[in-house]
């Protein structure tokens, strides 16, 4: 059974051992859309991570039978039409729910300790260069007695809810299906929420109802000393609306881990008037190795799982 892994390098450095072992392996390291069908030839199982796979390429190839996607997301993959040839597809959750978890605390840490402006001071040699023990360039403010508004209470959600308790955070969520249900923290309108906490962290799924949630009114509803922050999908927020207002300090900070445009090559987000005002990361939320070695070994269980159905 030949296995093609087409974007190894979406998972780093990491042993893909488990996954070798199951059958003939070829992997590459990134997959450009003309490569896909030559790389994905003579494959019956095809793992991917943010290749996609369109209805016309799974038409093309008679050998497939299973797409081992190497993440949550699944709309890299024409699902439709999979189901439709018998090609079975089955993602990974739940890995990185820690990771993403304490990403999450670690940009509210960041911009509420303005930690990279001061490590700058230390190391430009400002802090050298004068008599003063201290210095109050920028607040430094703690989390104990804050609140925090969650959107979105699935597993990652619940967990940063969690840690924000441990932190002494007072926590509130909203709901974006609109569900109901009974949680030990209360479930706000997202207007309430945003009006009523200090830190926004964002871990809804992107969908036509989320897409955009975030904009320029939204943020206007929120403090002027509140930050936000989005691990989730770049979509949600508007980027132009976050860029003016960071710069019209509309609101305190952002933190982002997601973009509408991955990697985001030109964005207002590049020119804010003032840099320390946004803590940014290049999707790397999930990405703690203990967390994409769980996704290994789930990858290579999905596969196992598909080989005792043949």
């Amino acid at each position: 059974m030949k296995i093609a892994f087409l974007d190894e390098y979406s998972l780093g450095d990491m042993d893909l051992t488990p996954i070798k072992e199951l059958g003939e392996y070829v992997g590459y390291d990134r997959t450009s859309k003309e490569q896909v069908l030559e790389h994905c030839k003579g494959a019956e199982v095809v793992i991917c991570n943010k290749t996609v796979l369109r209805a016309e390429t799974l038409r093309a190839l008679p050998d497939l039978r299973f797409i081992a996607i190497a993440a949550t997301g699944m709309n890299n993959v024409d699902l439709e039409v999979a189901a439709e040839l018998g090609i079975g597809v089955k993602n990974v959750a739940g890995y990185s729910t820690s990771s993403v978890a304490e990403a999450t605390m670690n940009f509210a840490l960041s911009l509420f300790k303005n930690t990279k402006y001061f490590d700058d001071y230390f190391k430009n040699g400002a802090y050298a260069a004068t008599e003063d023990i201290f210095h109050f360039g920028r607040p430094v403010r703690q989390l104990r007695g804050s609140k925090w508004g969650v959107i979105g209470l699935g597993a990652i959600g619940r967990e940063v809810a969690r840690l924000a308790s441990a932190f002494g955070c007072e926590v509130a969520y909203t709901s974006t299906s609109g569900a109901v249900r009974k949680e030990e923290y209360p479930q706000k309108s997202l207007n309430e929420l945003l009006g009523w906490a200090d830190i926004i962290s964002i871990h809804c799924p992107l969908t036509p109802a989320t897409k955009g949630l975030i904009g320029e009114n939204e943020l206007r509803q929120m403090k002027p000393t509140s930050v936000i922050i989005n691990v989730a999908r770049g979509g949600i927020i508007d980027e132009a609306a976050l860029a003016k207002a960071l710069n019209d300090k509309v609101i305190a900070g952002a933190g982002l881990d997601v973009f509408s445009r991955e990697p985001l090559h030109e964005s207002p987000l590049y020119d804010l008037a003032d840099r320390y005002s946004l803590v940014a990361s290049p999707h790397t939320a999930w990405a703690a190795d203990v967390a994409r070695k769980v996704l290994i070994e789930c990858i290579a269980n999905n596969i196992k799982e598909y080989i005792a159905t043949k």
